[in-house]
């Protein structure tokens, strides 16, 4: 694979605190995207915004006000997380679909585009700037716009399940199962609107743990111990 975007579970950043940053989790994953960007692949990223809002369980509010705080804190953790990269020696752009001053840059897929071919990893934050869309579909998007070649997703569970392992014991995981047998089971391993695009887009998925060691750089070495989800 030539260029790969890289979905990070906000959770999973989190670690065992379940909620702001866990530096080492942060700091691990920097250094394994820089193994593979020193190899030369071109690595998009968008985050979560899970370890700081879930706008979509707070009852008490009007929706487009929850989705935009979430969309604020997937800025926050990509401001957060880029820094990290740097501090690993990477140079960053984060872009978002709207003006936040001089925090990021406005999303432009041309922008985003060139940026990749000069070796900058890139962050997408802010989601698709529209409330009622999640970062799973703002991750669909973007990897569709700039033509990734896979949806990497590292999540706070290892891969896919026939049913909720937190729940279910008994659980079994999936090493691999295709984009309609996700719809058909509704396995909800990204949201149905993700799933369509990927799914219409010809956009496969390899869903993992982050906080399994090296769970990156052993995904691109073939060393992969999730779910392929295949289109």
């Amino acid at each position: 694979m030539k260029r790969v975007l890289l979905k990070l579970s906000g959770e999973a950043l989190a670690g065992d605190k379940k909620t702001g940053f866990d530096e080492a989790t942060c700091a691990d994953a920097a250094r394994q995207v820089k193994t593979l960007v020193d190899e030369g692949l071109q690595v998009a990223i968008v985050i979560g915004g899970g370890n700081f809002w879930r706008g979509r369980t707070s009852e008490s509010m009007e929706r487009t006000k929850a989705d935009q705080i979430g969309m604020l804190a997937t800025v926050m953790n990509c401001i957060y997380v880029s820094d990290a990269f740097k501090t690993a020696g990477m140079e960053t752009e984060v872009y978002t679909p709207f003006v936040c001053g001089a925090f990021t840059e406005l999303f432009s897929k041309d922008k985003a585009v060139k940026a990749l071919d000069e070796g900058k990893v890139v962050f997408f934050a802010g989601g698709t700037g529209h409330p009622y869309f999640s970062t799973d579909t703002a991750t669909a998007l973007r990897a569709i716009e700039i033509e990734a070649d896979a949806i990497l997703l590292a999540k706070s569970i290892d891969g896919v399940y026939d049913s909720d392992p937190a729940v279910n014991e008994n659980a079994v995981k999936y090493d691999s199962i295709t984009m309609e047998e996700v719809l058909d089971q509704k396995l909800g391993v990204i949201d149905l609107t993700a799933t369509i695009m990927c799914l219409e887009n010809k956009m496969p998925l390899a869903v993992f743990g982050l906080n399994e060691e090296n769970s990156i750089e052993n995904l691109m070495k073939g060393e992969f111990n999730g779910t392929y989800v295949t289109v």
